[in-house]
Order: structure tokens, then sequence, then C-alpha cells
């Protein structure tokens, strides 16, 4: 498996791998429970430049020439930058009331979104992905990383606390209360 820098052509695979699990936030975000709607919404900020869910801001693992696993990792302190194209979609299209609330700030590169193949989940892929980002940015470039988990996922904050991650926060996203944690 070889973890790499995405690209526009990894497009319509990062979104299938995002909205496993981004999936309810999603749906938040377009005021409907409709996974066609759900996934070509993430597809078009997938495929366009400059905004959180951009390929530009993504990695894929990869297998035998197929993305088994995608990861939105991002600058916290542009966030509102990033997020302004998808809040003004949404207002547009969806919601006219969208305003989410801050999940990341400065001094923090964000883990927004991390997803893995149905067919490859339980084998580690997760790990390794993050353990990929632990080394890019924190071993390599000093910085600190942070993620949101639902306190309805031990398994998910079970395996960031043995990464090294740390309970700094907690934070709300669409109404949601989440644990914020941080390695640096």
């Amino acid at each position: 498996m070889i973890i790499r820098k995405a690209t526009i052509e990894d497009s319509e695979s990062i979104a299938a791998h995002l909205l496993l699990a981004m999936e309810e936030i999603i749906y938040k975000f377009i005021a409907e429970r409709d996974a066609k709607t759900a996934y070509y919404f993430l597809l078009h900020f997938v495929e366009s430049e400059n905004n959180q869910y951009s390929y530009q801001n993504c990695y894929v693992a990869e297998e035998n020439d197929e993305i088994i696993g995608a990861v939105a990792v991002y600058d916290g302190g542009k966030l509102q930058e990033l997020r302004k194209p998808i809040i003004d979609y949404v207002r547009l299209n969806f919601n006219p009331d969208f305003s989410p609330e801050n999940e990341t700030q400065s001094g923090e590169f964000y883990i927004d979104s991390l997803g893995v193949n149905t067919n490859h989940q339980g084998k580690g892929i997760g790990s390794k992905i993050l353990e990929f980002l632990i080394e890019e940015y924190v071993t390599k470039n000093k910085q600190t990383l942070g993620l949101l988990v639902e306190k309805e996922n031990p398994g998910a904050k079970k395996l960031y606390l043995k990464l090294g991650f740390k309970p700094v926060g907690v934070k709300t996203l669409v109404g949601k209360t989440l644990e914020h944690l941080q390695i640096s």
C-alpha cells in the first residue's frame, strides 16, 4: 500500500471515501438524507480547488491501483476561507440559514475526514494513514495535528490515543458535541 498526495483524477474515489466518514454531517449540510445527493455535493467540492474538501487537501491510500482510503487535512487557520465556498453553495442550494460551527482553529492542521473502503476496514489502513500524517506533519514539519471524535465512537478514540493524540477540549459541529484531540 502507498499513501500519496491526491490528484484531481482521484476525485470520484475521494468523494466516496470521505462520504463514508461524513455521511451524517453532509446530510445535515444539505438538509436531506439522500446518499446520491450527498455524494454529488461532496464530489463537487473535491473536484474544485480552494475549499476544505478539495483534492488539493487530500491524500489517498492505494493498493493494486485501487484507492482504498482517503483523508482530507488542511491548515486550521484557513478554515474560514476554505469553508466559504461550501457555506455559499449550501445557502444558495439547500439551506439559506446554514451557519456551521468552527471545528478547528489556527495552530493545527486539521484531519477533517478519513474514510476507508468498507471491504478494507479492520485491516489497519486507517492507522497507517494516521501514522503517515503524524510523520509528515508532526515529526518532519513540527506541526500540530488535530481531529474530532464522536463520543459514540470509542474504538476510534482508543486508536487516536494509542497513536499519541491527547484530549484538548470539546467542539460542536452541526449541533453535535465532539471531543477535540491533538498531537504535537
